[in-house]
This record gives C-alpha cells, sequence and structure tokens, in this order.
C-alpha cells in the first residue's frame, strides 16, 4: 500500500533536515502545522486523509499566490520574497494533482451546457458546479466560469 500523503511529508521533511535543506524544511514544517490546526480545530471529528492533506496544501498554495501578487506589485522591494514564493508554489505544485487542461475544461463545459434544457446565460453557476463536481479541484473555477459564459453567450 502507498504512504499517505501526511507519511511522505514526514518523510521529506527528514530528508530536508538531512540534506540541511532549510527552505523545504521550512515549507513542510508550515504545512504540517496547518494540518494540525485543522485536526485540532474545535468542529473537526474525523482523520486526516489524503483529500484533507491536498486541500491544505491547495489553501496554503492559493494563500501563497496572493502574497506572491502583493510581493510583485512592490516592484525590487519584492523581489526577495517573490523568489522565496516561487519556490514554495512549485513545490506545493508537486505535491497537488496537475491542473485540468484548457481543452479538457471546455470539453466538460460543452458536455455539461449540452446536458442543459435550455440555453440560458444565467445557468452558468449550473455549468461551473457540474464541472467542478466532475473534475474537483483540477478545474480553474475562472476559467470554467469564462468557458461557460462563452459557450452559453454563442
Amino acid at each position: 500500500m502507498a504512504d499517505t500523503l501526511e507519511a511522505q511529508l514526514r518523510t521529506q521533511l527528514t530528508t530536508a533536515m538531512k540534506a540541511k535543506d532549510s527552505k523545504t524544511a521550512n515549507l513542510i514544517r508550515m504545512i504540517n502545522t496547518k494540518i494540525t490546526e485543522r485536526r485540532t480545530a474545535k468542529d473537526f471529528a474525523g482523520t486526516i486523509d489524503d483529500a484533507m492533506v491536498l486541500d491544505v496544501i491547495n489553501a496554503y498554495k492559493k494563500s501563497m499566490e496572493k502574497a506572491r501578487a502583493e510581493f510583485a506589485a512592490v516592484g525590487d522591494k519584492g523581489k526577495e520574497q517573490v523568489e522565496e514564493l516561487d519556490f514554495e508554489l512549485a513545490w506545493c505544485a508537486t505535491m497537488l494533482p496537475s491542473m485540468a487542461s484548457e481543452d479538457e475544461l471546455r470539453a466538460a463545459v460543452a458536455a455539461a451546457v449540452a446536458a442543459l434544457p435550455a440555453k440560458d446565460p444565467k445557468m452558468a453557476g449550473r455549468i461551473i458546479g457540474a464541472v467542478k463536481k466532475q473534475l474537483g479541484d483540477r478545474a480553474d473555477a475562472q476559467l470554467v466560469k469564462r468557458f461557460a459564459e462563452e459557450a452559453l453567450a454563442g
């Protein structure tokens, strides 16, 4: 049986510490802290599974993307932080499932539109929901929304 993602994180942390790779070790520690926060949350009653670990990594990645945009807007003053965030985003990308391609998204949107009883621009939300249900976190909601609006308008 394959290791759980949590076990893989522990192994990566040990490897990073032995290699004196403090950037990776600190990042994995941060992810582990976020997992622990979820585990000890007042309303949490379950187990830490791979889906939850991926959700934590994805949430962390999104917050780093937002921070990166803010540091990039500062210009040269934020250059060092942008490089650090690029490293963290790249690491997160290796842990997360790959995003669906534009062609895959367009096909899923087309199938969802075809399943609708009528082509109404107000049904974009239904299409987004259907595609997210089919592809999960692999689907970029903003892209799906744009494709849905294009398909319903045309």
